[in-house]
């Protein structure tokens, strides 16, 4: 499995275009294939931080997401709606298992 984690600085005068590109993308990215799950939210503690937690069963199931059509028209928009850097790390997992709490 491909797990990335995810941090988009957003302009705050920009914050509720990303948002609604954001519900776009996460929507449509949960249909792919090979998707196991793709979600964003709010940083907790700056309100203008997007964080993204996606997960993929392999490889070639990232590759197929990053050329599809939501995700490049988001991966275009970021130019105009970043407020800096954005930060991704990939994780290559070979097991997972849910906790309970």
């Amino acid at each position: 499995m491909i797990v990335l984690h995810a941090t988009f600085p957003i302009k705050p005068e920009k914050r509720s275009e990303a948002l609604d590109l954001t519900g776009d993308l996460v929507e449509a990215s949960n249909r792919e294939p090979g998707m196991v799950d793709y979600q964003a939210g709010m940083d907790v503690q700056d309100e203008n931080v997007i964080r993204f937690f996606e997960q993929y069963e392999d490889a070639d199931a990232f590759e197929s997401h990053t050329r599809t059509d939501h995700f490049q028209e988001f991966e275009a928009a970021l130019e105009d709606l970043l407020a800096g850097e954005p930060a991704v790390v990939r994780f290559d997992v070979e097991s997972a298992a849910e906790l309970e709490l």
